[in-house]
C-alpha cells in the first residue's frame, strides 16, 4: 500500500473499532437488544481484504461481521441503527447484529449458523461463472467452522469445479469458548486442511492490514484467472469475549496481553510513521473517525422505530411476502 492508501485503511479500521465500542456502550445503556458479537481486533482482515477486492465482488461473513459490513460500504449509522432496532437500520431492523447485509455493495450477509454461508459463497462463485463475469466470492469464517461439515463440502465442490471463491478463516484461537487447538487434529485448522482438496493453503498475520491486502489480492487474481479456490488462514485475536455475555475469563492473561500488544491499529499506525506520515496527520484521522461515530450514535438514537406494516416486506425480490409456488 502507498501511504495514502494505508492512511485510508487506518482511518477505516479506526471507525470500525470505535463503532464496535459504541455498540458495546449502547448495550450497557439498554439501547441495543439481543446479543452482539464484536469484531474488535479483527479489523485488518475485513479492511485489508476489501481493499484487495473489487466493488462488484461478493462477501459473506459470520455473525461476527460488523467489520465486513462497514468495510464493504455500510455506514456506522446504518449498522448502529440496525443494532438498536431502528427503521433506518441497514436491514430496517429485521436483521440485527448477526445479520448485517448490504447487497448493493456486495455484502451478501452475515450468518448465524456456523459454516452455513460457505456453500452459499461457492454458489455465488458458480453464478459468476455461469454469467461469464470475472467476479469472485469471499467467504469469511471463524476457526470453529473448520470442523463443520459445510466447510469441507464447500471446499470440495469449489475445488472440483475450480470456482472463483476465496475462503478466509479468521482464526482467533477460540471456538466460542473452546480453544480450537484442543479439538483439532492439525496445528493450523484451515491452512492444513487445504492439501486434502488440492488447493493452496496459506497463513497470514491477520492483524497486519498490508499483509492481508497483499495475500487476498494475489489469491483473488489467481481465482479470476480461472485457477480455482484458495484457503487463507488469517491469525488474529478478539478483544472481547465471544458475545456480550462472555467475560472471556478462560483466556490466559499473558495471552491476552501478548495479543493486545499486536493490535491491528497500532501496527498500521507504526507502519505509517515509518513511511513518514506525521503524528498530526494521524491525529486528524483519529478525530475524523471519532466525529463520524459520535454523529452516527446520535443519529441512530434519534431514528424512529420500524413500522410494523413493513414486517413482511423484503421476503422476495419484488419486496413482498406473498406465498408462491
Amino acid at each position: 500500500m502507498e501511504p495514502a492508501e494505508l492512511l485510508a485503511a487506518y482511518e477505516q479500521m479506526t471507525v470500525i473499532r470505535r463503532t464496535e465500542k459504541a455498540a458495546h456502550d449502547l448495550f450497557l445503556k439498554g439501547l441495543v437488544k439481543g446479543t452482539t458479537h464484536l469484531a474488535a481486533g479483527h479489523e485488518a482482515i475485513a479492511v485489508g481484504a476489501s481493499a484487495a477486492l473489487r466493488p462488484d465482488d461478493y462477501v459473506f461473513a459470520t455473525y461476527r461481521g460488523h467489520h465486513h459490513a462497514m468495510a464493504r460500504g455500510a455506514t456506522p449509522e446504518e449498522c448502529l441503527a440496525e443494532l438498536m432496532s431502528r427503521a433506518t437500520g441497514l436491514c430496517g431492523a429485521k436483521g440485527g447484529s448477526m445479520h448485517l447485509t448490504k447487497a448493493s455493495t456486495g455484502m451478501l450477509g452475515s450468518y448465524a449458523i456456523v459454516g452455513a454461508h460457505l456453500p452459499m459463497a461457492a454458489g455465488a462463485a458458480w453464478s459468476a461463472r455461469l454469467r461469464g463475469t470475472d467476479q469472485i466470492a469471499g467467504a469469511f469464517f471463524g476457526d470453529g467452522a473448520t470442523n463443520i461439515g459445510a466447510f469441507h463440502e464447500a471446499l470440495n465442490l469449489a475445488a472440483v469445479w475450480k470456482l472463483p471463491v476465496l475462503f478466509v478463516c479468521e482464526n482467533n484461537l477460540y471456538m466460542e469458548y473452546t480453544p480450537i487447538a484442543d479439538v483439532t487434529a492439525v496445528a493450523r485448522p484451515a491452512a492444513d486442511r487445504a492439501p486434502a482438496y488440492g488447493i493452496p493453503g496459506e497463513v497470514v498475520d491477520g492483524n497486519d492490514v498490508v499483509a492481508v491486502q497483499e495475500a487476498v489480492a494475489r489469491l483473488a487474481a489467481r481465482a479470476r484467472a480461472g485457477d480455482g479456490p484458495a484457503l487463507l488462514e488469517a491469525q488474529t485475536y478478539r478483544h472481547f469475549g465471544h458475545s456480550r455475555a462472555d467475560p472471556a475469563a478462560y483466556r490466559p492473561a499473558e495471552e491476552v496481553e501478548r495479543w493486545l500488544k499486536h493490535d491491528p491499529l497500532d501496527l498500521a499506525r507504526g507502519r505509517l510513521v515509518e513511511m513518514g506520515v506525521s503524528e498530526a496527520v494521524l491525529s486528524e484521522a483519529d478525530e475524523r473517525a471519532t466525529t463520524v461515530v459520535q454523529e452516527a450514535v446520535e443519529a441512530a438514537k434519534a431514528a424512529p422505530p420500524p413500522d410494523p406494516d413493513q414486517a413482511l416486506t423484503d421476503v422476495w425480490a419484488d419486496g413482498g411476502a406473498a406465498w408462491r409456488t
